[in-house]
């Protein structure tokens, strides 16, 4: 960790602060994230649909609106987003732990959602301009604070919650708070991307502004090819931990062989991260280093797949052994595979983008994404329990490792093409012609 901290100071201010704010968003928004369904249904005595229709709202503003996000922060100013979206978390996570209508709750909900839109993007596009060069590196180290407070969160939250939910809410509202302080204080301004003025000395039209992205037909292809990653490491929290209660039960040891997944996956990434990097980046080209972080990812659910041909003990050290060892390996996997590919993934997305409206290109990326994690989980789901009905326990591993295969091959395809470098610059016009 020492050592994370030096490579830290190496870079400007502004680059520390951001990373810095990355892990106390995160830690904010995880101590109270994973508590809400039961304070929603629990002391609140809301139906299911109803714990179910606040939880999407926040996703779905989330997802929905990071293009926006990210177009705003490209037109205004990457500072403007990012005190904005804090802002809206100060005001949602209150709201969360004060107010038991369910109006209220929907429009909380929202707003902690457009809060993760507006400040994402900007901030990713901020940590690539001022880190330059070194960008790889600085995506590396950011994944590592991003990945300390998702670690942190839910033990501070659990904590607090034993206390009272108001407490948690309120906790992290006020960490919230004092960021957006240091965020105005200490956070150099960003000017909008120069870009957006055209030669004529107008600002280029958003409607404009989108269309070229669009006709960016090696990035839109890039966005779609990554979506299996995210559906992948999504699993983490949706089949693994299915898989551990399904074999060891509902009781303690499916508790702490559930918290041992997190633990496995957010310390490894924080232990690791750098090494990986610089290994990585040291012996292989940016496409090769994606194309190997997705193979891992989709090998990941191999140890799951052997597993289903273990025969199933009625009880005692063997049965706990199964539930645990399988989906343990496969989420040091999955950490192992996303350390390979993130920060070549973020820095793919400023180099296809030519440095030209990066925080919009941002959000489009986790627009697409993020549908595609809401399809796939519910793919992911269908496949659980189909092989539950059918007696095929191996059916979603099997389709999970076809996946990571699959988004390997078209990684790999864009790779050797050459679509994953930088477009040429644009011709500029002749003045003598003009």
């Amino acid at each position: 960790m020492k050592s994370t901290i030096a490579q830290v100071r190496t870079y400007e201010r502004s680059v520390q602060l951001l990373m810095v704010n990355q892990f106390t968003i995160n830690l904010g928004f995880y101590m109270l994230m994973p508590y809400l369904a039961t304070h929603l249904a629990g002391p609140l005595g809301l139906a299911g649909w109803l714990v179910g229709l606040i939880l999407g709202v926040r996703n779905f503003s989330q997802q929905g609106m990071f293009l926006v996000g990210g177009t705003l922060a490209d037109r205004l100013g990457y500072k403007p987003m990012i005190i904005a979206g804090m802002v809206l978390r100060i005001v949602g996570f209150a709201t969360l732990g004060l107010v038991d209508s369910v109006p209220a709750l929907i429009a909380a909900s929202a707003a902690t959602g457009l809060a993760g839109a507006l400040f994402n993007p900007a901030t990713r596009a901020y940590l690539a301009a001022d880190a330059g060069e070194r960008r790889v590196e600085a995506f590396a180290l950011f994944n590592v604070f991003y990945q300390a407070g998702i670690l942190l969160g839910p033990l501070v939250g659990m904590v607090l919650t034993g206390i009272d939910f108001r407490i948690t809410c309120l906790t992290a509202a006020a960490i919230f708070a004092v960021l957006s302080i240091v965020q105005i204080r200490a956070l150099p301004a960003r000017r909008a991307d120069d870009a957006l003025v055209r030669a004529d000395g107008r600002r280029e039209s958003v409607l404009a502004q989108w269309r070229s992205i669009l006709a960016n037909r090696p990035f839109l292809l890039f966005s779609v090819a990554m979506i299996g990653s995210y559906v992948m490491s999504f699993q983490v929290y949706l089949a693994l931990p299915l898989e551990v209660r399904r074999l060891g039960g509902e009781g303690e040891f499916g508790t702490a062989a559930v918290a041992v997944l997190f633990a496995v996956s957010g310390l490894t990434t924080i232990l690791g991260q750098t090494r990986v990097t610089a290994w990585c980046k040291a012996r292989m080209e940016p496409g090769q280093a994606l194309v190997r972080g997705l193979l891992t990812m989709g090998v990941a659910f191999v140890p799951l797949l052997l597993a289903t041909a273990v025969p199933v003990p009625d009880d005692g050290i063997g049965l706990w052994l199964l539930a645990a060892v399988p989906p343990a390996l496969s989420a040091l996997l999955l950490a192992l595979g996303t350390m390979i590919a993130y920060p070549f993934e973020m820095d793919t997305i400023v180099r296809l983008s030519g440095d030209r409206l990066v925080a919009t290109h941002y959000g489009l990326y986790n627009t697409i994404c993020g549908v595609g994690i809401t399809l796939g989980n519910l793919l992911t789901g269908a496949a659980l329990d189909a092989a539950r009905n059918a007696g095929v326990s191996a059916l979603p591993w099997i389709a999970l490792l076809l996946l990571g295969f699959a988004c390997a091959a078209a990684l790999y395809g864009l790779h050797r093409a050459g679509r994953l470098a930088a477009p040429a610059p644009a011709a500029q016009p002749d003045p003598a012609t003009a």
